[in-house]
């Protein structure tokens, strides 16, 4: 009896009859299975990618490619034995079920902590945007944001020395990268320096970590230019911000400033104002605290610099009125 052992250990059983008809036959069948023996112990090789079932019935799973690429973890397919009764055992692979999708980024409706303590900033100031100043005393903020260029940077610093007025200046990231000798100009005129953002984006179309970067981001670079700390005063980009925004900039330990009047010299004379319109927009908003926003820059079309050509006549018009003037650190007590 020869007996070989391959592929479910399957035997071959031949017994030598008597007679020569027997040795007849027995020639090539022993042939055949010696042939067959010669595989070894090596089984044939699997297609790639395919499982590999062992003499049990179990199946052994070769990997499954996946999104993070191929594993070993039959996690993501399982092979399971085939019922059919009579037949070898079969893997069949069950397919696995597609990951499901990934959510849509959305702006967080959680607010964020609150203000850091050790800040030194009183807790009444935080949560608004303030427009002015709470103060029964005739006093006015004169504040001015950073703009696409410095041209009415010099005219502005002039008066405010001339007059000995202390003014608030916000300005961005991108100014003080494209203006580093203005900023320097600025902080050694003693102006107050304030947060204006890196790009001037709208800020209720960013999310929070955008708006996390614009707000530190412009940070940096104004004091990486030679600019004073602007801490703790932000202004929104376009006066754009909901209660989100504001819960989140104070969180950055900042304080939120708006405006009581804005001048409206950005408009330049191509948008019908002059020298006169801007000074009479103050003095029609006038009020104890009034705070007033003006631009560093001119008109990109037409290069007017009407705030800085109105600032003489609206400090010497404010004073005839009784009124002083004061920093946005006023607010802060």
């Amino acid at each position: 009896m020869i007996t070989g052992n391959r592929a479910g250990e399957a035997d071959v059983r031949l017994t030598m009859t008597r007679g020569h008809r027997a040795a007849a036959w027995c020639a090539p069948v022993c042939l055949v299975v010696a042939l067959a023996a010669c595989g070894g112990d090596s089984p044939a090789r699997p297609a790639p990618g395919s499982a590999t079932a062992t003499a049990t019935g179990t199946a052994a799973v070769t990997g499954v490619a996946g999104p993070d690429g191929p594993s070993a973890s039959s996690s993501r397919g399982t092979l399971v034995p085939s019922p059919s009764a009579g037949q070898p055992n079969r893997p069949t692979t069950v397919p696995a079920l597609p990951p499901p999708p990934l959510p849509t980024p959305r702006r967080s409706t959680i607010g964020p902590p609150p203000p850091t303590p050790g800040t030194g900033l009183p807790a009444g100031v935080f949560g608004k945007d303030w427009e002015r100043v709470p103060t029964d005393r005739k006093i006015v903020a004169l504040t001015f944001d950073a703009g696409a260029n410095a041209d009415g940077v010099a005219p502005i610093l002039a008066a405010l020395a001339r007059e000995h007025v202390a003014g608030t200046f916000f300005l961005t990231g991108q100014f003080a990268n494209s203006f580093p000798s203005k900023v320097r100009d600025i902080a050694a005129s003693g102006g107050r320096m304030g947060n204006h953002s890196s790009t001037h984006p709208y800020f209720t179309k960013i999310d929070d970590v955008a708006l996390r970067g614009e707000v530190l981001g412009a940070e940096r670079d104004i004091l990486a230019a030679g600019g004073k700390d602007p801490r703790p005063f932000f202004r929104f980009p376009f006066g754009d911000r909901n209660a989100h925004d504001i819960a989140a900039v104070n969180a950055l330990g900042y304080v939120p400033i708006r405006w009581t009047v804005d001048t409206l010299g950005w408009q330049g004379t191509s948008g019908g104002r002059t020298a006169a319109s801007v000074a009479a927009r103050v003095l029609d908003a006038l009020q104890p605290g009034e705070i007033v926003l003006m631009h560093l820059g001119s008109h990109p079309q037409d290069h007017s610099t009407l705030d800085a050509d109105a600032l003489p006549g609206i400090i010497s018009a404010l004073r005839d009125r009784g009124y002083a003037f004061a920093t946005l650190d006023t607010l802060l007590g």
